[in-house]
């Protein structure tokens, strides 16, 4: 299997790399500053700017597959892989290139499965960026690992739906920007199936009824300028036309939308890892401790060394998930993208935390990025099913697929 980046893409990454050292690492104190300074939930003035300078490079929807014409930059999953892992580096970067969840994933939901009027209406204004978006699944009284359980309603009323629910850590529905949401909810709880009980559904966030009640906090962070919010649909009437692809789809919807969110989700944590590492070492060097630099101490050369296996594994592990995807689909691709899923996060916290002991006091400070970073990195962990979810599927696979051969 050949991992080594082609022309385009090294070509892509160098510009890439640029970009991210004339822009972005010398922007990331200035951007929270921004956001604490303002309206929270207002992205911060620079952003539009950085936003035309990417594009302006050419470093734009980088995330979209080859048939997406004008507005992709035609790459595979493999492709992307190593360009996402340099975006990862910085919490809030990947909005500058408009390749930031949840939009990624929406956008390929209404690519996928959207109407023409639907792409019209939301996806084109998502490809420009001139809007954000959010996905609304979890809810806070049910068991959301098993998403059979939404209690969120959909009902059928005239030419219209109804919806009614409660949803939190709802990624994106705080930002001032945010136009659309997808929402999962039940159109037929009553279906023997339980898989075919859920639809997905567009609800304008400015629809009447719909109230974004609170930012939910993740380790105490709020992530301003997008947010996690709790969100309450309280009678929301929307077009019929709104529903995506039919009653009953949402968990095929789902499924093809989560697999290379699953696969995006890796791709920034090993960057976030690396730049760890990175902190790490330098930390290790510059300090000293007992007389002689941190990095002369066994532990922490042990801490470096084991943390740049992890990484390499990990990345490795989801540039072959990322192959297998692109060549044979998100099913082809099951058993490797709940491999990197468990991983991946997992690998991030790990590294993250090493790095927060080397830099004592101060890694768990605002001065260092970690303390974000761990944060961010452990919701990951339950985002897009927790780890045991993708253990039980994956156990159950790997059991099935090897008693066939006996």
């Amino acid at each position: 299997m050949d991992f080594e980046f082609s022309p385009k893409v090294q070509e892509l990454r160098e510009r890439l790399l640029a970009f991210m050292e004339q822009h972005i690492y010398p922007n990331d104190a200035e951007f929270q500053s921004q956001v604490d300074a303002g309206d929270r939930w207002e992205p911060p003035e620079m952003l539009a700017g950085l936003k035309e300078r990417a594009r302006e490079a050419g470093l734009w929807n980088l995330f979209l597959p080859k048939n997406y014409g004008e507005f992709s930059a035609g790459l595979t999953t493999l492709e992307y892989a190593p360009l996402a892992e340099i975006m990862g580096r910085v919490l809030w970067s990947s909005e500058v290139f408009n390749c930031s969840a949840p939009d990624t994933g929406n956008m390929e939901v209404l690519a996928r499965y959207g109407n023409d009027a639907q792409q019209n209406t939301w996806l084109l204004p998502l490809l420009r960026g001139e809007i954000r978006s959010a996905f609304a699944m979890t809810e806070p009284d049910v068991a959301s690992s098993d998403a059979t359980n939404v209690q969120t309603s959909i009902r059928r009323d005239g030419d219209d739906y109804l919806i009614n629910g409660r949803k939190w850590y709802i990624s994106g529905a705080c930002n001032r920007h945010t136009r659309i949401m997808i929402v999962m909810g039940k159109t037929d709880p009553d279906n023997d199936n339980r898989y075919r009980q859920q639809s997905m559904i567009l609800v304008p966030i400015d629809a009447a009824g719909v109230k974004v009640v609170r930012p939910m906090r993740v380790y105490g962070f709020d992530d301003a300028p997008e947010g996690h919010a709790e969100v309450i649909f309280d009678d929301v009437r929307v077009p019929a036309d709104n529903l995506l692809l039919g009653e009953g789809r949402g968990f095929e919807i789902a499924q093809g939308r989560l697999g290379p969110g699953r696969i995006h989700h890796c791709m920034r944590l090993i960057g976030m890892a690396q730049r760890a590492l990175e902190a790490m070492c330098l930390r290790a060097e510059n300090r000293v401790a007992f007389g002689r630099p941190l990095s002369k101490q066994q532990s922490v050369r042990e801490d470096i060394a084991r943390s740049a296996c992890e990484i390499e594994q990990a990345r490795l592990l989801t540039l072959k998930a990322a192959a297998r995807m692109d060549d044979g689909g998100n099913k082809a691709a099951k058993d490797l993208i709940s491999m990197i899923k468990i991983v991946a996060p997992g690998m991030a916290c790990a590294v993250i935390d090493r790095a927060i002991q080397i830099h004592g006091a101060g890694g768990v400070s605002q001065d260092f990025f970690l303390a974000h970073a761990y944060a961010a990195a452990r919701s990951i962990r339950l985002a897009d099913g927790p780890d045991q979810v993708h253990m039980m599927q994956l156990g159950r696979n790997l059991a099935a697929a090897t008693a066939t051969l006996r």
